[in-house]
């Protein structure tokens, strides 16, 4: 399962909960959607998507059966998660965080430079934060000029080092 969310707290008396979108697909919490709870002993209860609308910089959902606050303060603190079937597919040259996190870099002359640590995304492309041995942070655009090829299967990435990339 793959996190899509996480319910930060509840909203009104009806039963909402106020979400962090963890998600570049907003659509998955759309009316009739089911997401999945996971609680502390690592236990999915589906939730049915029967209410959904943004507020502020987060969203408000809510789920068929849970209409009290009460209902809703069971679910706060919960990540919401979906099966991999639920999944969108991508396009050319676009991935899921789970399948970059944890790769292996190298420079196309076959230098190990690190490995993906996090992934930020300040605006225009995102940028991979990659550990180097000595844990020091390297930031990688993911851009073309440098991002020559990913792997995902063999958690691979060969990038063209730039000028100043590894300073």
């Amino acid at each position: 399962m793959f996190i899509a969310g996480k319910i930060i707290n509840t909203h009104g008396i009806k039963g909402e909960v106020k979400v962090q979108q963890i998600t570049d697909f907003p659509e998955r919490f759309e009316i009739g959607n089911t997401v999945y709870a996971v609680n502390q002993a690592n236990e999915a209860i589906p939730l049915t998507i029967d209410g959904f609308r943004s507020h502020k910089n987060n969203l408000l959902l809510h789920f068929e059966g849970y209409d009290s606050i009460d209902d809703a303060l069971r679910l706060k603190g919960l990540d919401l998660k979906i099966k991999a079937s639920q999944q969108e597919e991508l396009g050319k040259n676009e991935y899921y965080y789970h399948e970059i996190i944890g790769a292996k870099v190298f420079a196309t002359d076959g230098e190990e430079i690190g490995v993906v640590e996090s992934i930020l995304s300040p605006g225009a492309n995102d940028v991979w934060v990659v550990l180097d041995k000595n844990k020091k942070e390297i930031l990688i655009p993911y851009i073309e000029p440098v991002v020559k090829e990913v792997d995902v299967q063999n958690k691979k990435i060969m990038i063209e080092l730039m000028e100043g990339l590894l300073e």
